[in-house]
């Protein structure tokens, strides 16, 4: 552990690591593991302290190699979304790990007794985690923290997109770190291929659901246990009963936070027609309180890159020529010169109207700062609307009718959902976080963290004193009554 960062630098790796290396790498953990295959608290404690100590050593290189990464990020949205959120998860796990590592309590049948039934909590083994560009330090290490704290080995492979960032926490790690306990690799899409295949004992995949199906089959192929986080399209449901300011608000926070690049951002508005108007004249207002200008705007985050930028203008003009309408705030200049924000990789809110389901826009996650409405009189109407897609990751819903509220908590299908704000549920370390379907397959996030990268081994303890004998071949009478009772009793 003796690699430093430069404070002075931000740069590419210089090298990355090759696909022959990684083998080397996992089999070296694994040895590492054999050696002690269920740290103690004291060992696990001090591994979440390592990890508390890498993020604030190393805080506003993170912050800056991020920003380098994007073209532009706001700091303030790195130390609110990423920094804290790891802090938080390391908080949590600190408090609680030494409790879950005693297993869940366990009753014993009265039909087995006098033996005893336990579950011992175990760690899996090797954890190999793949992280996306868009939260580069919050989904790299939250799920790590997780597997530390759960008594695994990590191998760590972060995105390409963000070579600045990926490594600095290569570095950051390796100056805090054995590599037989904690590593990240860098690399393209050929290694993060080889990473996948891999035999891991678990394998934890942040990303978007094309990509994660090739995961999926990746590791099905060796059994290797898999939680994908994917994404999809979280609606946004707009009831006759909510307080439309406040909905305009957190809407528009919620879709421009890190510029819509989140995979819980709210995708589409579902509303009556009568609410439309209105709500597109508030979330424009918003807007332009929260970004009076988009050129230079310290506080904007750009699109990651030219490719991304490009799918997000093809989706909008894709829309606009099958018929939607485009509305966008009106800048303190008048107008927007799209030509010269596109150049910075800027994009102001657009609201689309008149949407269809056959356009792009409302088949594709989104991803970026575009927000297609979508007209549904009733609440049976806006829930069968959002059944007929895949399941999404978030739901929102913004009202104040309990009865309508708790109807649609229970009648719709997603990973999470959140009541009169959005984004949040993301934070709260108490509840899990999770896809389903399409959405992702697994969850994470406080105790469902460690339960994620455990091995629960269900154990039965036997007496000496046991009736089983009167059980064994060959059956007589007391067998058979035995037997009577036994099921009679379950």
């Amino acid at each position: 552990m003796n690699a430093h960062l430069d404070p002075t630098t931000l740069t590419e790796p210089a090298s990355q690591t090759s696909v022959s290396e990684l083998r080397g790498l996992l089999e070296r953990q694994q040895a590492a593991f054999a050696e002690d295959p269920n740290p103690d608290w004291p060992t696990r404690k001090g591994w979440l302290k390592a990890v508390g100590t890498l993020v604030d050593r190393h805080a506003d290189r993170f912050v800056e190699a991020i920003a380098a990464d994007f073209g532009h990020r706001a700091h303030q949205e790195t130390r609110l979304a990423e920094l804290m959120t790891a802090r938080s998860a390391i908080t949590h796990a600190k408090r609680h790990t030494k409790g879950w590592m005693k297993g869940p309590r366990t009753a014993t049948p009265l039909t087995f007794w006098p033996g005893k039934a336990r579950v011992i909590t175990q760690p899996k083994g090797v954890a190999g985690i793949v992280s996306p560009w868009n939260y580069p330090l919050q989904l790299a290490l939250v799920p790590a923290i997780a597997a530390l704290s759960a008594g695994n080995r990590v191998m760590l492979k972060p995105s390409e997109l963000t070579p600045r960032f990926s490594e600095a926490l290569r570095v950051a790690v390796e100056e805090h770190f054995d590599a037989d306990v904690f590593t990240v690799v860098t690399g393209e899409v050929e290694l993060a291929t080889a990473f996948t295949s891999l035999p891991f004992d678990h394998l934890f995949f942040t990303g978007s659901t094309a990509v994660g199906k090739k995961v999926g089959v990746a590791a099905m192929e060796k059994l290797v246990p898999v939680t994908l986080e994917l994404g999809g399209k979280s609606p946004v449901i707009l009831d006759e009963t909510a307080d439309m300011e406040l909905a305009a608000q957190r809407i528009t926070y919620g879709k421009l936070l890190n510029c819509g690049q989140t995979c819980v951002a709210p995708d589409y508005l579902i509303m009556p027609e009568t609410l439309v108007t209105d709500m597109i004249a508030r979330l424009k207002t918003v807007a332009q309180t929260y970004f009076p200008s988009l050129d230079d705007n310290p506080d904007l985050t750009t699109i990651v890159s030219d490719r991304h930028f490009k799918r997000l203008q093809e989706l909008v003009a894709d829309a606009e020529a099958k018929g939607a309408t485009v509305h966008r705030p009106t800048p303190q200049t008048g107008e927007y010169d799209l030509d010269a924000l596109a150049a910075q990789r800027r994009m102001p809110l657009t609201i689309l109207t008149n949407v269809t389901p056959e356009m792009a826009v409302m088949q594709e996650e989104i991803f970026g700062p575009l927000l297609p409405i979508v007209t549904a009189e009733t609440t049976d109407a806006a829930l069968n609307f959002i059944a007929k897609g895949e399941r999404p990751l978030a739901l929102y819903w913004f009202g104040n009718d309990a009865v309508t509220r708790e109807r649609i908590l229970n009648q719709s299908i997603s990973g999470t959902a959140a009541i009169n704000d959005t984004t949040l549920q993301v934070a709260v370390d108490e509840i899990p976080f999770g896809g389903i379907g399409a959405s992702g397959m697994g969850a994470y996030h406080g105790r469902a963290s460690f339960d994620t990268f455990s091995h629960q081994k269900g154990v039965f303890i036997q007496s000496k004193l046991s009736a089983t004998k009167w059980l064994m071949p060959p059956y007589r009478r007391r067998s058979n009554w035995l037997i009577s009772f036994l099921n009679r009793w379950v």
